[in-house]
């Protein structure tokens, strides 16, 4: 091996010192400056004249080569010589290398201010762990909620919403796509940003964690065949919050979780010993599904209540602001609201539903009351509006299921929803399905899926079938139109929700081109990943389900008022109360009705009446009429629906 040169030594120890940072980099320009300023000193000397001694030659060299105004002072051929070499170093050494380390130093300074690694210095705000397609609508359900968020301020001593949100890479790019969110605007500045990882515990302590009022954990997308799934991160996280808890001996805050295998249920419970609601996202998906299989047209009842904008939302009050009062009796005193139930305490800071409690079912003080109304101050008493005749409704009886026979169903595409699709399907058991899937990823790969998730697809008679149906060829050897339910599910396996939904778009056109030559249309379900996405298709005859706007719903009013977490799992799951569309034959209805005789009379079979599905739509395409003002006439026509909640 050679032997290292002297130069090669010195420039090692130089770059040494360079890659320290600014301080360093200024320390080793200023050596070289006052090596420069010692030799042209020290060559100028022996000239004498106006050098009295070397240190007055260093400094005038010192001077030459910091200030180029010098240049032209100096008598003599040798002194103009150095001069002018000191001039031009000091151009190059003095001004233009001190000028770049001050530049680069300020630029990075910069950009570490705008990835934001300064910890904040908040109390009682909110904290969203991760930047995931869900989080420009969490955002904005969280801004668009004024009086559920009023109250959530006042209980936790706070003047205003301050919102921090950590993701992996802060950017300007962020801000502005909030600020293109509809309900976000101008107040995306608002939103501060840090940019960090969820598990890692100084991000923790960067967003002031442990100082939260609610800690809002989205499930984060992961890359196809990673060994780390999205629970994996969301169970890290949050021994992460437990141990910074555990280290700095401070309280636990209130965390919403969001999974995607409701089997880590115990894992979360376990890993986690504060506050803690989990909402299960994949299983949430399939279970509103799954229930627009069973009852069509119901995914514009979810657009309406589990999506941000304009329409009703189902609210929880505490049971004190009603102690005393009957459930009729607060239903008399509430003209803007529906009164669906009630919640009870149980055991383990549990909440047992009572969903269509009879209306002679006392308030009591610890209870939750479950509304229904287009704002939050609706669900409050209003002592200028006049109030309403009690209506009495017995105990709910279960209803009689019509439809039993067989009901095949037809999902195009794949993601990871799909085994707990399966799963949600097999927990019909009063019902009968046959599920054929169809994706163009090999079938082993799905096999696998399907079986770590531990689902038997016999018992929804399911197939897996290899096609791709964006082959117009393919498409039709499936024969779409012999289905009942048609299910266009949005990949995960691509880069991009945009790219997803492409395919899906592009697919749906394709089916609806040739299910126009059938005379037979069976039920066409289209599910999104990208929110911008659900103005595209417009006048579409598919019910349409975006993934991400109804989770964000969800998480964030749960974050707000915890116990409707409860409320939504006794909706949109097999048993319990149920969201149902009758055929108005079915009640003795005059012909002229308005909503309160409506609830009247849906009343007499323990059932609550919620509005009306018209089977034309409006001016603004909508068919749902939820909650009208009681004295509106309902103006029933052929093919109009009831939308009640029964018993199942």
């Amino acid at each position: 091996m050679l032997p290292f040169r002297v130069v090669d030594r010195v420039k090692f120890i130089v770059e040494r010192q360079l890659v320290k940072g600014a301080g360093f980099q200024l320390l080793v320009v200023g050596i070289f400056i006052g090596l420069i300023s010692l030799i042209g000193g020290m060559l100028v000397v022996p000239q004498g004249g106006e050098f009295e001694d070397a240190g007055s030659a260093i400094w005038w060299a010192f001077l030459r080569l910091t200030d180029p105004g010098y240049l032209g002072d100096d008598v003599g051929t040798w002194q103009r010589i150095v001069s002018t070499l000191l001039t031009v170093s000091g151009y190059v050494v003095f001004m233009g290398t001190l000028v770049a380390i001050l530049t680069r130093w300020l630029i990075a300074k910069m950009q570490d201010l705008e990835r934001g690694l300064t910890p904040v210095t908040l109390k009682n705000h909110i904290v969203v762990l991760g930047w995931t397609a869900q989080t420009p609508p969490l955002v904005a359900e969280l801004f668009g909620s004024s009086g559920r968020m009023q109250r959530f301020l006042e209980k936790h001593d706070a003047q205003k919403l301050r919102l921090v949100v950590l993701s992996e890479e802060a950017s300007a790019g962020q801000v502005h796509e909030l600020i293109n969110e509809p309900g976000v605007g101008r107040r995306a500045r608002e939103v501060i940003f840090r940019s960090g990882n969820a598990i890692q515990p100084e991000a923790l302590h960067r967003v002031a964690c442990l100082d939260a009022a609610a800690v809002i954990v989205p499930s984060q997308v992961q890359d196809t065949g990673s060994l780390l799934t999205p629970d994996v991160g969301t169970v890290k996280a949050l021994l992460s919050i437990a141990a910074e808890a555990r280290h700095l001996g401070g309280s636990l805050p209130f965390v919403v979780a969001e999974i995607q295998d409701m089997r880590k249920l115990q894992v979360i419970e376990r890993a986690y010993p504060g506050a803690v609601e989990v909402v299960a996202g994949d299983a949430t998906i399939s279970r509103l599904m799954v229930q627009n299989v069973l009852h069509p047209n119901l995914s514009e009842v979810y657009n309406e209540l589990l999506t941000a904008g304009e329409g009703n939302e189902i609210y929880v009050r505490g049971g004190e602001t009603a102690e005393g009062l009957t459930l009729g009796e607060l239903a008399s005193q509430r003209p803007h609201a529906i009164v669906l139930g009630l919640l009870h305490p149980g055991a383990e800071h549990r909440w047992q539903v009572n969903l269509m409690a009879p209306s002679d079912t006392v308030i009591r003080p610890d209870d939750r009351i479950v509304l229904l109304a287009r704002d939050y101050a609706h669900t409050g008493p209003d002592l200028k509006a006049e109030a309403l005749a009690r209506i009495e409704r017995a105990a709910g009886v279960p209803s009689v299921r019509t439809g039993s026979g067989l009901h095949r169903v037809l999902v195009l595409g794949w993601n990871r929803r799909v085994a707990s699709l399966a799963a949600e399907f097999a927990s019909y058991r009063d019902r009968r399905f046959e599920l054929d899937l169809v994706s163009a990823i090999p079938m082993e790969e799905r096999q696998q899926e399907i079986a770590l998730y531990g689902i038997d697809l016999a018992s929804v008679n399911g197939r897996l079938l290899e096609a791709d149906y964006m082959v117009e060829e393919d498409l039709r050897k499936l024969d779409p139109a012999s289905y009942h339910t048609v299910m266009l599910l949005s990949s995960d396996r691509i880069g991009s929700g945009e790219e997803a939904d492409a395919r899906a778009m592009v697919g749906y056109l394709q089916l609806e081109e040739i299910l126009a030559e059938s005379s037979s249309r069976p039920q066409v379900i289209m599910e999104l990943s990208d929110p911008d996405n659900r103005h595209l298709l417009y006048g579409h005859k598919s019910e349409m389900l975006i993934s991400p706007m109804i989770l964000s719903h969800v998480l964030a009013q749960v974050a707000l008022r915890r116990e409707l977490r409860v409320v939504l799992d006794e909706l949109f799951t097999v048993g319990g109360a149920e969201i149902q569309f009758r055929d108005p034959a079915d009640y003795p209805l005059p012909a002229s009705t308005d909503f309160r005789l409506l609830e009247k009379i849906v009343a007499d079979r323990g059932e609550i009446a919620l509005g009306l599905f018209r089977e034309e739509p409006d001016e603004r395409g909508r068919h749902l009429m939820m909650n009208p003002p009681r004295k509106q006439y309902l103006d029933i026509k052929a093919g109009d629906r009831l939308m009640v909640m029964s018993k199942t």
